[in-house]
């Protein structure tokens, strides 16, 4: 699993070029906002913020609908029943099975919001390194601890995912079918993933015993963000905070 949040941060958009502090700000606020849309005649105009957004930012669509593969099937996982089940305004009805007023405009809602709120999450950290993007939330704040766990984490997240693929392939080797529904299969992929979360824990034992090796902690210095904040990126932050605070008063 490569997650590539940065692949494009070398673009030259005006919203790679935004200064990463004011950009993080006002892009949260905006997802804030979009989080609290319970209406329906709203939902146009936030599809069409965060799809103008993304226009602007150049990003290929591709990078947009490779990310929004698996949490869109968690999603519909998690809503499909809605329309069948939430409320008590019968649409259309066959036997025992009804479909619902309410649980459609629920499963609208959701799914308008989800789209919404995970592009402008991409727009926010794609159009930037995560080294940088870190740095950003630093000069905001950000404790020290929160940030290093976070860039360790974006780091060695993509380490596990290739053991366990070698794991898998290794099991497939030696006759592994993870076709089959039965009880030795579970009880294998249950051992694969003990053995797997063993391995990463004592890799992150390795990974601090180097860190603390070289001084990790004991010589740090607050370092600011060096990135000079310019009117243009104050206009744009106040422009974007201007939207998200129409959406919660509308």
């Amino acid at each position: 699993m490569k997650l590539g949040l940065d692949a494009y941060a070398y673009l030259k958009s005006p919203i790679h070029r935004w200064e990463p502090r004011c950009k993080l700000v006002g892009l949260m606020g905006l997802i804030l906002a979009f989080s609290g849309v319970q209406t329906l005649g709203l939902l146009p105009g936030m599809l069409g913020v965060a799809i103008a957004l993304y226009f602007i930012s150049q990003l290929p669509l591709s990078f947009l609908l490779q990310r929004l593969r698996y949490p869109g099937f968690f999603l519909f996982g998690a809503i499909a029943l809605l329309p069948f089940i939430s409320g008590n305004t019968v649409l259309w009805q066959f036997g025992v099975v009804a479909l619902r007023r309410e649980g459609c405009i629920a499963v609208i809602l959701i799914a308008t919001r989800f789209f919404s709120i995970l592009t402008v999450a991409l727009i926010a950290f794609g159009t930037a390194t995560f080294s940088t993007s870190l740095k950003a939330m630093r000069g905001l704040g950000l404790p020290r601890v929160l940030a290093d766990m976070m860039l360790l984490s974006y780091r060695y997240i993509e380490e596990f995912s290739d053991l366990l693929r070698a794991m898998k392939i290794a099991m497939r080797l030696r006759g592994f079918q993870g076709n089959k529904l039965s009880y030795r299969n579970l009880k294998m992929l249950a051992s694969l993933m003990g053995t797997l979360l063993v391995r990463s824990y004592e890799q992150s034992e390795r990974v601090y015993q180097a860190m603390r090796l070289r001084g990790y902690g004991a010589f740090y210095q607050q370092g600011g963000f060096q990135q000079q904040v310019r009117w243009g990126d104050i206009l744009a932050l106040g422009a974007v905070l201007i939207v998200a605070v129409l959406f919660v008063i509308i």
